[in-house]
């Protein structure tokens, strides 16, 4: 078997049919299967999976186990040579399949690999990303990135997306996986329920000696966060996403730099949201947005305590 597609739903029962058309038409040249998880979707997406996707391997979570938990359970039923994780909101191009199995093929070293991402309009989405750390988030939130011309932004977009390179991570709408850096580093850590799940597993996968590429000879538009969108609000300070995102990245400090790199972002956090309210009350501005840094702050610092010290999930 060449390919394994892991597909996780949520809620998307109008996005399954685009998506896995493309994906079967992109796939018509090699040997593939499609593992499809639903994971408690509340929409039509059970009936439409059971009447139209009976040919492909179905599993039906009770509730919803988060993303990484998800294509976790669908290991056991991998039997391709190479893993592709491909979100529901992520629609393939008719070469896309071919030739990133012919780039992996042709390329030992690469243990994953990610593809240009495109939005609704065509626009190039952040592909080839840098894994972040306290001092490029801090830098960033204080809008001095610039200044600092040693210190790797996570979404450097300014270069030519024509050409494959090495990046230090890619996002999991499309993320492509040589089954052999599975059964070495695993796949996603089960602490993380919705985010940095690639970024870790990224991280692992380069420690282990393979490299992670992005490649540019074919794209995938990405219409993102149609799941999330049943979660919360993606804005709201303290709303279910928000935890999760930030829940998900004082883990991942924890885990890949230790304790110290936890405390520095808290702190570093903590200084721009301090420096944002003073501006604002230098200025008068006296609005909504004031309580955002205390919001900000005590969610950060009461996650930290909720999670043992950024060492186990909340849920």
């Amino acid at each position: 078997m060449d390919l394994t597609t892991l597909i996780v739903n949520y809620n998307t029962a109008g996005l399954l049919s685009q998506c896995i058309c493309a994906l079967r038409a992109s796939a018509k040249n090699i040997s593939h299967e499609i593992v499809l998880l639903d994971n408690a979707s509340a929409d039509d997406s059970v009936a439409l999976l059971k009447s139209e996707y009976s040919d492909c391997k179905l599993i039906f979570n009770d509730k919803n186990v988060g993303f990484g938990r998800a294509n976790n359970q669908c290991i056991p039923f991998i039997h391709g040579r190479y893993v592709l994780l491909l979100n529901t909101d992520a629609f393939v191009s008719e070469d896309t399949i071919d030739k990133t199995i012919a780039y992996m093929d042709t390329h030992a070293e690469c243990g994953v690999l990610g593809v240009k991402l495109l939005g609704r309009e065509g626009e190039i989405q952040p592909s080839c990303r840098y894994f972040p750390k306290p001092w490029n988030i801090f830098l960033r939130s204080m809008g001095v990135l610039s200044l600092f011309k040693s210190v790797q932004d996570i979404d450097d977009m300014d270069w030519r997306h024509d050409k494959p390179r090495q990046c230090d991570w890619v996002p999991g709408c499309y993320y492509l996986i040589r089954k052999e850096v599975i059964d070495e580093v695993g796949l996603f850590d089960p602490r993380y329920f919705l985010y940095y799940e690639e970024v870790d597993h990224c991280f692992a996968t380069k420690k282990a000696g393979w490299q992670v590429h992005f490649y540019a000879d074919t794209t995938v538009v990405h219409i993102g966060g149609e799941s999330a969108k049943t979660e919360g609000t993606l804005s709201l300070v303290g709303g279910q996403l928000d935890v999760l995102k930030n829940e998900s990245e004082l883990l991942y400090f924890r885990k890949n730099f230790g304790h110290i790199s936890v405390l520095t972002h808290l702190v570093l956090s903590t200084f721009v949201d301090i420096v944002n309210l003073t501006k604002k009350l230098i200025k008068l501005k006296i609005d909504a947005r004031l309580k955002y840094a205390f919001k900000r702050s005590y969610l950060l610092w009461s996650l930290y305590f909720k999670t043992r010290l950024a060492t186990v999930a909340s849920r």
